[in-house]
Formats: C-alpha cells, sequence, structure tokens
C-alpha cells in the first residue's frame, strides 16, 4: 500500500512539472523571478502626483522669473536627508581602496576568483573580503605581512608632507564612469552615421570634496577649524557634505547605483532603477509634501511656528546665525520633516538638481516629468554649466527657502553651503498598492 502512495505521488509531481515546462506551442511571455517593490535604505517613497510648479504668491520683489506652470510627477523615491559625511565617506574610501589594490598591492588574495578564466583578462576586486581584511592596518594575524608599506605612493611625498605624518594624496582619488546620454541617442536616431560609442558619456572625476570652500566662500572669515574637521572629524558625521561640485554630486549617484547593483547581481536579483540626483520638477514637488499652494515645506506663511521657534536651518533676521539652533550646518535629521518625510528640504544646505539652468525653461519643457538637462562638455560656454541649485542654506535669508525659488551655481564649483541628495525612479505599480 505505500509502494502504491509513493508511486502514485511521483505520477503527480511528473505531471505537475511537465506543465511547468511545457507551453505546449502558447505563447505564455518568457519565464522571470517574481519581483517585489523595495524600499531602498535611507529613502521615503514620494507618490506620483500633479501640481502648480513656480511662485505662489505675489512677487514682490520681481526675482521670480518662471511662469507658474502645472505639471505631473511620476512616483519615486528620495533620500530622506541630505547625503551625509558619513555616506559620501563611503564613497571616498571605496575610490581609495580601489586604486590601492589596484595600483599599489597587486595581490590576488583581493580579488574574485573566477570558475574559469576571464577572455578579456579583467579581475574584479572581492569587496567582501576587503570589509573583513582592511587594507590600511597592519597585519592582525601573527606571521601576516603588512600593507602599509607598500601603499607609501599613495601618500604625500617630500615637501608636501606636515609634521611626517602618512596622510592620503586626495588628487589621486578620481572616478571613472561612462554613462548612455539618452536624450542625445533620442535627438541623432535618424543620423545613421552616429553609432552607439557616440552616446555614451564618460568622465573622470577628482572626488574628494574642497574643505578649502569654507575661506574661499567668505572673506576674511575664520573658518580655518571647519577646513580643518568638517569632513573629517566624527562629530560632523551626519551633517551633509559640502563642497562637491555638481559633476561629484552626479559621480556618487552612479557610484551608488553601481555599488547595489553589485550586491544584486551576486544575488541574482533584478537591479533597481539608477539614483540620480532629482529633476528641479521633483525637488519642489517632494518639498511641497503634497500641500498646495503653500510657501515652504511646512507649509507657511511664516518661518516660525505657532511658539515662535524658527523651522528651518537660515539667516534669519539681520543675520543671527545661531538663532535657529546652528551658526553653519546642522544635522540633517534637525527640524521637523515635511509631510512626506523629508528633512531640511528648505535650509541646511542648498542642493544640486540635476536640471540645468535656462530662465526660460518652463516655456519650452513639457507638464509630464519635465526637466531641461544638459551635459556641458569642457568646451562649452560656461553659460551652458549652469545647473538648478534648489532649498535655500544656511547662510541665506529666507527668500531662498521658497517652495518656488530657483537659483544656480556652476557645475564645476564647490560651496560650503552647497550639497546634494538623490533619488531613484519607482519602475512598476504604484507602490502603496499591495495587490
Amino acid at each position: 500500500m505505500k509502494t502504491r502512495y509513493f508511486l502514485l505521488l511521483l505520477l503527480v509531481g511528473g505531471i505537475l512539472s511537465s506543465c511547468n515546462t511545457s507551453d505546449r506551442g502558447e505563447v505564455l511571455g518568457v519565464r522571470a523571478r517574481s519581483f517585489k517593490a523595495e524600499l531602498p535604505a535611507g529613502m521615503v517613497y514620494v507618490p506620483g502626483g500633479t501640481f502648480l510648479m513656480g511662485q505662489t504668491d505675489q512677487d514682490v520683489t520681481f526675482a521670480q522669473i518662471a511662469q507658474t506652470k502645472q505639471v505631473t510627477v511620476s512616483p519615486f523615491f528620495m533620500d530622506q536627508t541630505e547625503t551625509t559625511n558619513s555616506q559620501y565617506h563611503q564613497f571616498v574610501n571605496w575610490v581609495r581602496d580601489s586604486i590601492a589594490i589596484s595600483n599599489y598591492l597587486n595581490d590576488d588574495k583581493y580579488y574574485v576568483k573566477p570558475k574559469e578564466a576571464s577572455s578579456n583578462g579583467r579581475k574584479f576586486i572581492n569587496w567582501e573580503y576587503v570589509k573583513r581584511n582592511p587594507i590600511w592596518r597592519g597585519a592582525s594575524k601573527k606571521g601576516q605581512s603588512s600593507n602599509l608599506s607598500k601603499l607609501d605612493g599613495m601618500y604625500y611625498q617630500g615637501d608636501d608632507r606636515v609634521f611626517d605624518r602618512n596622510e592620503v594624496d586626495v588628487r589621486m582619488l578620481k572616478y571613472n564612469y561612462a554613462t548612455l546620454d539618452l536624450r542625445e541617442a533620442s535627438n541623432q536616431r535618424f543620423d545613421k552615421t552616429k553609432k552607439r560609442a557616440d552616446f555614451i558619456f564618460r568622465d573622470t572625476v577628482a572626488i574628494y570634496p574642497d574643505t578649502l570652500s569654507w575661506l574661499n566662500d567668505f572673506s576674511y572669515a575664520a573658518n580655518e577649524p571647519m577646513v580643518e574637521s568638517y569632513f573629517s572629524h566624527p562629530s560632523y558625521l551626519n551633517y551633509p557634505v559640502v563642497g562637491v561640485t555638481w559633476r561629484q554630486a552626479k559621480a556618487y549617484a552612479i557610484w551608488r547605483s553601481r555599488y547595489n547593483d553589485a550586491y544584486k547581481d551576486a544575488h541574482s536579483m533584478p537591479h533597481r532603477a539608477m539614483y540620480s540626483l532629482p529633476t528641479e520638477a521633483e525637488f519642489e514637488y517632494a518639498s511641497r509634501g503634497g500641500r498646495l499652494g503653500t510657501d515652504y515645506p511646512w507649509g507657511g506663511p511664516y518661518i516660525k511656528n505657532a511658539k515662535g521657534c524658527l523651522m528651518a536651518n537660515f539667516k534669519p533676521g539681520r543675520g543671527d546665525y545661531a538663532a535657529d539652533g546652528g551658526p553653519q550646518t546642522v544635522n540633517v535629521r534637525s527640524y521637523f520633516p515635511n509631510d512626506y518625510g523629508l528633512y531640511n528640504m528648505a535650509g541646511n544646505v542648498s542642493e544640486w538638481t540635476m536640471s540645468a539652468f535656462d530662465e526660460a525653461a518652463t516655456t519650452f519643457v513639457h507638464d509630464m516629468n519635465p526637466t531641461f538637462n544638459y551635459n556641458a562638455k569642457e568646451t562649452d560656454p560656461q553659460v551652458m554649466k549652469r545647473k538648478v541649485v534648489r532649498g535655500g542654506s544656511w547662510k541665506d535669508i529666507g527668500y531662498f527657502l521658497q517652495n518656488s525659488t530657483r537659483s544656480y551655481e556652476y557645475q564645476d564649483t564647490a560651496k560650503s553651503y552647497i550639497g546634494f541628495r538623490c533619488v531613484t525612479h519607482f519602475v512598476g505599480r504604484d507602490f502603496r498598492d499591495k495587490r
């Protein structure tokens, strides 16, 4: 009886498996692993919607240059806070270790051991091994050799040394990347002389922040302690990174995408959408937090709440920088978040967006996910290198905290009051749809 029961189970299993492997000549689509939407770490979901982009009150100063326009934005994820020194340090350390392993150590134990020989001879760093065996410390086990002597070439040399300390020469820290310029590919799609390589944008970016921006931005201000400590001291780890150019912020977003892709590949998981800087429309839409016709991320119309407390980090009054709780930048989770759960969408640091700046952009961009992007070349005039900056900063007056206020800076400039945060676009049905 038991034998019959076992044979019956085998028969049923065989029938079911045969049903799963045969399409009986019908088009059923390719088989794929099930995909569940995930909330990226440190981000919040911003549901798609429509809003009036532009000024919401009388333009008393005649400073607004954009027309009010109703636009629609698709859903996306956005960093809950500005990118911190800690997060950007991870990027810097990754680039530093990549250069150290590839150019100085040349030790096979730091590379992934392939199952079969690679046809192009490429080697890939085993980052799990690097995490377990940091390369910037002496031998951790008895009999193990130290890497430090091999890394001498990465330190400042000769007269560049101070007190004979070993300090990494940050001029070496450059990140190379390549991306497809899809807009240019679309514009040139009928040009038969073009090939795919013509639409690949390549860049090499020196990624260490300009810590001297704390002195460059202000004449005769004693900001030397900020130069020496802001990006290096642990007490500032959760403060917004500053002194980064637009190109550096873009490079960070691309590295963050590749970093996540590597994990997904190792676990046979589908990639999420690329990280990027938010467009100008996405930033304003997220800043409003779902509120209609308001001046500030918290609503307004005032910069103080009912208890008389200032709602953001900026330059209040005639210049009482400390009245809001911080004379310069503050922790990225300071003050109350807006209704989407986003911190400091106004104040603390202004933020780079992906959009290029054009005074008349609202007249020619689409009303669905509008943006004006342009990859400026080295030879382009400066006017083509302007990028939209939003949100206002710790050194700005209250006018720049408004949701609708536009400003710009040149893509290769680094300021002590400009940082950034990332977005990644949602792929699939509404994140709130649990069906």
